[in-house]
């Protein structure tokens, strides 16, 4: 059955979809009514065609400017860098930061030909340096892998000169986390980002 054959592969290219769960899915088009199926197909061409990045910090937005960019009560002076947009959006679940952000789209990877053409890593020197000095913290989030490591690296070598006070998120041991099953890289940045009590 060619069609469903290639529904399967097109649900394979899906990050994190096996082929499994490939099959699950293209075997649950098939068994839903008609309505439902075009809904779905009418949700993916508006999301296609309606969401683009946000002029400002590059996160995805339905207007020109996403909705923490268009909040004017948000802390101008502070911008947290991440690699993706869903990393925006776990710390805005968070409700505890009242700055804005600059959303990356990667993170600085050679193995995987990713540098520094292929991120939005020019948008955000020009956007601190067009602040005119009105930046006073930049918040490295990007994950604690290698790449964003790397990442974090060379946005502090670029910006340190641009920004008075360049911050990485704390990493170490979870809330609820046993240290007995920590392991010696966890635990390591733990006792380096110690902070006093």
């Amino acid at each position: 059955m060619k069609a469903l054959d290639k529904l399967i592969a097109l649900f394979r290219r899906f990050p994190g979809v096996g082929p499994k769960q490939a099959e699950r899915f293209a075997l649950y088009v098939i068994k839903t009514p008609d309505g439902r199926i075009e809904e779905l197909a009418e949700s993916l061409r508006a999301v296609k065609n309606s969401v683009r990045c946000c002029a400002e910090c590059a996160n995805y937005a339905e207007e020109e400017l996403c909705p923490v960019c268009a909040d004017r009560s948000r802390d101008r002076s502070v911008i947290c860098v991440v690699s993706q947009p869903q990393d925006a959006a776990a710390i805005e679940k968070t409700r505890t930061f009242n700055g804005v952000y600059h959303v990356l789209h990667g993170s600085i990877s050679p193995m995987d030909g990713v540098n520094c053409e292929g991120l939005k890593l020019k948008e955000l020197l020009e956007r601190v340096r067009a602040s005119d000095g009105a930046v006073s913290e930049l918040i490295i989030a990007t994950n604690p892998d290698t790449e964003g490591e790397t990442t974090a690296i060379y946005l502090t070598r670029i910006l340190k000169d641009s920004v008075p006070s360049i911050t990485r998120l704390a990493c170490g041991v979870p809330l609820g986390g046993d240290i007995n099953y920590m392991d010696e890289v966890t635990l390591g940045y733990a006792l380096k980002g110690r902070t006093k009590i």
